[in-house]
């Protein structure tokens, strides 16, 4: 027995750990019990040395003092006081106006809409149930599809996953080592052709189901000409104006992301504030709820911490890594066999307790097959969206079951999530055959004038002289001072034309 447990400590602690899940016990602290007690043992059987537990202060002082995710309580802040200072339904009932005429225009709007809250609030949570509170009642109302108004809505909410600023990009660059202004520039591209998928979803339902989306009826198109035109300047602007405050300057390196964060939060502020929405009891609230989303989020990454302590001193991410290099089919293979993985654990974990457990273990595979790692982390984000969006586990649905009204079955939220979750599918495919979509703006070239290059080669004193380092003696002091050798000139000179010669080979 003690043999098969030192053989095999890493899959029994791994197959342990998704136990403890499963049954639902707290995952925070699923994962720190599992690393202590397994360590213990690992102790007492001699695979782990006792001081094993002495870098846990470390390690935990390692994620407090993590700058990159104060990024998460900034955004969350952010999101909160724009969702409850109503800018979700001054959003819905401009964009329904202008899109009213069309069938299938509301449907429109709680897209567009659910992508303008992602692209502020960065939370699916606020994004689904101000949506399902606003939009599904006059969606129902209007004689749409009951499966259709809520796959749309749920859907269209859960656009804040993939979307920057979302929390799990913040997480998926900290786990995966990489920048979050590359993540976030990274799955813009995607983000946005997502949106144009569940657009072209809707536009076929209003070719071949006209009935399932009618056009808003004329009384209800309030607004016309100028009037309409001002109200959506007015409501429009400001948050998109807040999107190129938060998203722009991180993108042209201006702003760091937790930087982009804070300028985002003061930016929401200031937009309830100038709605006159801004009152002690809305900020009490956003700053609550950020607080226990942040304190979350720090729990269950501390308990991943303690996880992730023993199980890499048993050796377990070479078991990980052994077991999916050997997969046939090279890259591919591993690729195909992770997205399904992915896949049928968002059926039973969210995308936090995928972020904290799954990605650090798949992050060194993909970086030894020579994989993109922001490449692969947004593949893996797009994947784990689906995780909102499964039946019946979807947190996007539970969301929306909570603030639909008694007449929509949970039954038709769970079909009206299937077509849903296959276009979600394709995005991932598309991904994985154009993997362009995501790096092409991160593979641009840096040009370097090659005529500018200055190289700086420091002097040494060995062997004497100091005089470009050469061996021979220093020269005499009475020398004439034009005779003394440039320190250095040769060795600059033959690198720089190494480089040109390089560069006009290429």
């Amino acid at each position: 027995m003690t043999e098969f447990l030192i053989n095999n400590m890493a899959p029994i602690i791994f197959a342990s750990m998704v136990l403890f899940l499963l049954v639902g016990f707290p995952v925070a602290f699923a994962l720190a019990a599992n690393g202590i007690f397994f360590g213990l043992i690992g102790i007492e059987l001699g695979l782990l040395g006792p001081q094993l537990f002495q870098a846990l202060p470390d390690r935990i002082f390692g994620v407090m003092s993590n700058d990159t995710l104060l990024a998460i309580p900034f955004f969350t802040f952010m999101g909160l006081i724009l969702e409850r200072s109503g800018m979700a339904e001054d959003l819905l009932d401009t964009i329904g106006q202008l899109f009213g005429p069309l069938r299938g225009g509301l449907a429109f709007a709680v897209i567009f809409v659910g992508a303008l809250l992602a692209a502020t609030t960065g939370v699916v949570a606020a994004s689904v149930i101000s949506m399902g509170l606003i939009s599904l009642p006059i969606m129902l109302r209007y004689g749409y599809n009951t499966k259709l108004a809520t796959g749309i809505i749920a859907a269209s909410g859960t656009l804040a996953q993939i979307m920057p600023p979302s929390l799990v990009l913040i997480i998926m660059a900290d786990q995966l080592g990489k920048s979050v202004g590359d993540m976030y520039q990274g799955a813009f591209i995607p983000a946005v052709a997502l949106t144009m998928l569940y657009v072209g979803y809707v536009i076929l339902v209003a070719i071949f189901r006209p009935k399932w989306v009618p056009a808003l009826p004329v009384e209800a198109r309030v607004l016309r000409g100028s009037k309409l035109l001002m109200r959506a300047l007015t409501t429009m602007v400001p948050p998109l104006m807040l999107i190129f405050l938060v998203l722009g300057t991180i993108f042209m390196g201006i702003a760091t992301p937790t930087e982009g964060g804070a300028m985002g939060a003061t930016g929401a502020l200031i937009m309830a504030l100038a709605r006159r929405r801004l009152s002690m009891s809305l900020l009490k609230q956003a700053m609550e709820s950020t607080a226990k989303l942040t304190t979350f989020v720090i729990f269950i990454l501390v308990g991943a911490r303690v996880f992730s302590l023993t199980f890499y001193g048993v050796d377990g991410h070479r078991w990980v890594e052994h077991l999916l290099t050997g997969l046939p089919g090279g890259e591919v293979g591993f690729l195909i066999v992770v997205n399904v993985l992915v896949f049928l654990l968002a059926f039973f974990l969210d995308f936090f307790e995928l972020s904290f457990i799954v990605v650090p273990l798949l992050g060194p595979v993909a970086q030894a097959l020579g994989i993109d790692l922001i490449w692969f982390g947004i593949l893996l984000a797009v994947n784990m969206q689906t995780s909102f969006m499964h039946p019946p586990f979807g947190f996007a649905l539970f969301f929306l079951r909570s603030v639909a009204p008694a007449s929509v079955k949970t039954t038709d939220i769970y079909w009206g999530a299937i077509p849903f979750v296959c276009i979600q599918v394709i995005m991932v495919g598309m991904l994985i055959a154009f993997p362009q979509r995501v790096t092409f703006n991160l593979d641009a070239k840096v040009k370097v004038d090659l005529d500018k290059v200055e190289i700086d080669i420091p002097k040494s004193d060995y062997g004497g002289g100091g005089y470009g380092g050469g061996y021979g003696a220093p020269p005499a002091p009475d020398a004439p001072q034009q005779e003394r050798p440039k320190p250095g000139a040769a060795a600059t000179d033959a690198i720089l034309e190494m480089l040109k010669e390089q560069e006009k080979n290429k």
